[in-house]
Formats: structure tokens, C-alpha cells, sequence
């Protein structure tokens, strides 16, 4: 468990907080701070009233909720999205209409999952050769049917 910092803005201030919907969820509900309809094709940056400083060494993934993908097709784009530690801006959760109807994002409805991540830091080391593996360089689909 990480204890992470977050600041009510004006727009935000009666809505609840991001919270676990069970004892064992992964991600934090989080709500709308507007209402605005997403017309099918659609995308927008919607705001949620708060803004958060993550402990260094984490990041704030970003995820969709399966009910409103399966049943309207509204997705977060880059999923997932990824709140660095270092950002102190308002989270935004950027929400796309793939469905064929337009759909009505109301004040306070909760909108996407946050999920709180350990960060791992990489370096790159330039070689001359990869080591060889049973599967070289096959990619897109070349493990599955």
C-alpha cells in the first residue's frame, strides 16, 4: 500500500473520492468533474476535479471499465495511461467513443479505474547480436493461431 497525496480542485470538491468498488478490486473508481455527451468516433480529455502527487518510484496507471467498454465501447486511449510521479496536474482520463451511438458522460458517474504501480527504471545496453530464442523474431500474432 502507497499513500498517495491528493488536492480537491474547485470543480471537484463535492464529488467522492477515487475508491475501491470490493476488498479485492485492483483499481480505484474514479468519477467525472463534468457532463459532456461523446459522439460515436469521438475522444475527450475528461476532467475529474483533483490532482495527485504519487511517491517517486510509482506511476498512476489509467485504465478503462469493462462495463462501459462492452456495453457503449468507451475506451481510454492509452490504455494504460500512465500518471508519472513527477505530474501535478489534473487527471484527466482521456475517453474515446468506439460504440455507434453517442454516449452521455454525466457529473459524478464513474468513468475508469486507477491503479497504483511500482516503476522499474531500464537502460539500455547496445550490442552487436541478441542472444537466439525459439521464437526469434516473430511478433504480431506469430504465437497464436
Amino acid at each position: 500500500m502507497i499513500d498517495i497525496k491528493l488536492k480537491r480542485l474547485p470543480h471537484g470538491r463535492d464529488l467522492p473520492l477515487p475508491a475501491y468498488a470490493s476488498d479485492q478490486a485492483a483499481g480505484l473508481d474514479v468519477v467525472a468533474a463534468e457532463t459532456l455527451t461523446l459522439a460515436p468516433g469521438e475522444r475527450h480529455a475528461v476532467a475529474t476535479g483533483f490532482a495527485i502527487a504519487i511517491p517517486h518510484g510509482y506511476e498512476v496507471q489509467v485504465r478503462p471499465r469493462s462495463g462501459l467498454a462492452l456495453k457503449h465501447g468507451l475506451s481510454v486511449l492509452n490504455t494504460p495511461g500512465t500518471i508519472d510521479s513527477d505530474y501535478r496536474g489534473e487527471v484527466k482520463v482521456i475517453l474515446a467513443n468506439l460504440g455507434s451511438e453517442p454516449f452521455e458522460i454525466v457529473r459524478g458517474e464513474r468513468l475508469a479505474q486507477l491503479v497504483p504501480a511500482p516503476v522499474l527504471r531500464g537502460r539500455f545496453e547496445e550490442v552487436e547480436d541478441l542472444d537466439e530464442t525459439a521464437r526469434g523474431g516473430g511478433g504480431f500474432g506469430s504465437t497464436g493461431r
